[in-house]
């Protein structure tokens, strides 16, 4: 049988200024008929931009200059745009990383698969609904009847990619692409939406180009693989040689990179003092009205975690467990509706807004979106030295210790006059971490700061979370949903449900010896545990 794509010596010019001549460059692969093939690599390999050309969905300064694509032997290289919009939906369909901003937030889920069919077939009304639902029961989406109807804010993270996958399968394209699908989700989530892409690849046929930097993605579901780094092609090969007999030295370097699921080696800290202590933390939301039914959500129940200084806990558990509402109470960007909240005996659940000016000093937050958390029309230095001038401090000390912070996360100094967009995911994220310890604080709380990141600059940001924590003796909280990243940087975990902690204790006790099934489902739903071990 012949395959569905050929991607033969594609070479894609980047605009004049660029950093580099071509996005990609010569670069060859192919996809079979109910094969899945993982792309590699870290940000700028040029992965996404090669799957956005089979799409044609590359903007208009970047274009393929050289090479071929062929869809099931149609060559698409010079296609016209009408015939790009003839094929993706019905031919070849693809599903983004982020499906909060590729659906239409005001159409309902329902509708927006439904218009795939009124495009691309000569369905009645009647046969497009009956297909609608089909396709919806096809993802294991529960109640389609609720699903059709409802919006995509209304549903979790897991549903709207389930949604997603629903709308580019409608009409049973020979090849689905997929982008990072699974780079947010939490593990079990993420096991969920791997089990359905192989599943539907192994029903139907299709041929699965997967793009992703998740070397444990990779290891569940890859049937080759493709690595790639700054626009070329490295290695490729069958899964099972890549993964376990890596011939180049970018590929090695990948997989080393991947962090075990057996935790570090840390030295105990149980006779230093408690830096940070909740005690029955809660957090209810209500919602509803006079014509609405009265809903009330616990998000956050009696939680009660201590973090001695110089101490790593890490919370981990699945979307909607409550573990970012706890840090966001914690850190009272939102105000807790019950417990305490202490930092060195000082209770500050309760304190009003405007007391809480020396609550801020102490206490610093990274998120997880660098893009988001830095504001694209100031420059490092005008970032950074905000809040301590605001603090008291001297706009001259501000500059210094700013330009002392970017010496410690191993950035040039003449990064304080550039802005945001001139630098890469990593250091951005680099830049956030140096800025929450301008005001020289004595909680950090990490929310997920590492899992937007490729393996290796997640390892390097690992290390400097570890080095930082060391240095200035900080009570580190880190919020995960990967648990490789949490046996490597945390000294306790915290396990959390539906709000509650179900488990919690030393990181290599709660690893060794899970007692919770929820503990053990989070551990068996873990991708590429076969990686983990041989590291």
């Amino acid at each position: 049988m012949s395959d569905i794509l050929v991607v033969d010596r594609l070479t894609v010019e980047l605009p004049p200024g660029s950093d580099r001549r071509y996005a990609v460059e010569d670069v060859s692969f192919s996809v079979a008929p109910g094969e899945i093939v993982c792309v590699v690599g870290e940000s700028g390999s040029g992965k996404s931009v090669s799957s956005f050309t089979v799409m044609g969905l590359l903007p208009r300064e970047v274009k393929p200059v050289a090479g071929s694509i062929r869809l099931e032997g149609e060559d698409l290289m010079n296609a016209s745009e009408k015939r790009y919009r003839e094929l993706r939906g019905s031919r070849m369909a693809m599903i983004f990383q982020e499906p909060m901003t590729a659906l239409n937030p005001v159409k309902t889920i329902g509708d927006q698969i439904e218009e795939v069919l009124k495009v691309h077939t000569q369905m009645s009304q009647a046969e497009r609904r009956a297909r609608v639902m089909e396709t919806i029961g096809q993802v294991n989406l529960p109640d389609p009847d609720q699903i059709v109807r409802a919006y995509p804010h209304q549903l979790s993270g897991g549903q709207r990619q389930r949604a997603m996958i629903a709308g580019a399968l409608a009409l049973d394209p020979a090849l689905l692409i997929a982008d990072e699908p699974t780079t947010a989700l939490d593990v079990t989530t993420q096991a969920q939406i791997l089990q359905l892409i192989a599943e539907l690849r192994a029903r139907r046929g299709t041929g699965v180009l997967f793009i992703t930097h998740d070397f444990g993605v990779v290891a569940e579901i890859a049937h080759r693989v493709v690595v790639m780094q700054k626009g070329k092609v490295v290695e490729q090969g069958l899964a099972d040689d890549v993964l376990n007999r890596p011939q180049h030295p970018y590929t090695q370097m990948l997989i080393g990179a991947v962090p075990s699921l057996t935790p570090a080696d840390r030295k105990p800290l149980d006779g230093a003092p408690v830096v940070l202590h909740t005690k029955n933390l809660r957090k209810v939301y209500s919602s509803g009205g006079l014509f609405q039914k009265k809903r009330v959500v616990e998000a956050v129940k009696d939680v009660s975690i201590d973090i001695r200084r110089g101490e790593t806990v890490g919370i981990v558990g699945e979307s909607g467990s409550g573990k970012s509402t706890v840090a966001r109470c914690v850190a009272r960007l939102i105000d807790p509706t019950a417990g305490e909240v202490a930092i060195d005996g000082g209770d500050y659940a309760k304190l009003p807004e405007r007391a809480l000016r020396d609550h801020r000093k102490r206490m610093q937050i990274v998120f997880q979106d660098p893009y988001r958390s830095l504001n694209p029309r100031r420059t490092v230095a005008q970032s950074m030295i905000e809040a301590p001038v605001n603090f008291g401090m001297s706009q001259a000390e501000a500059m210094s210790r700013a330009g002392d912070l970017l010496d410690l996360v191993h950035l040039p100094r003449q990064s304080l006059d550039r802005f945001p967009h001139q630098f890469s995911g990593g250091q951005r994220q680099r830049i956030c971490i140096a800025r929450a310890l301008m005001p020289q604080p004595e909680v950090l709380i990490a929310d997920e700061a590492v899992s937007a990141l490729d393996v290796s600059v997640q390892a390097q940001v690992l290390k400097l979370f570890d080095e930082i924590r060391e240095k200035f003796s900080l009570a580190l909280l880190f919020i995960t949903h990967d648990l490789r990243v949490a046996a490597q940087i945390c000294d306790r975990i915290v396990v959390m449900q539906k709000g509650a902690v179900v488990e919690q204790g030393p990181t290599k006790d709660v690893f060794a010896a899970p007692k919770h099934p929820y503990t053990q489902a989070l551990f068996a739903a873990a991708p590429g545990k076969q990686i983990g071990n041989r590291i």
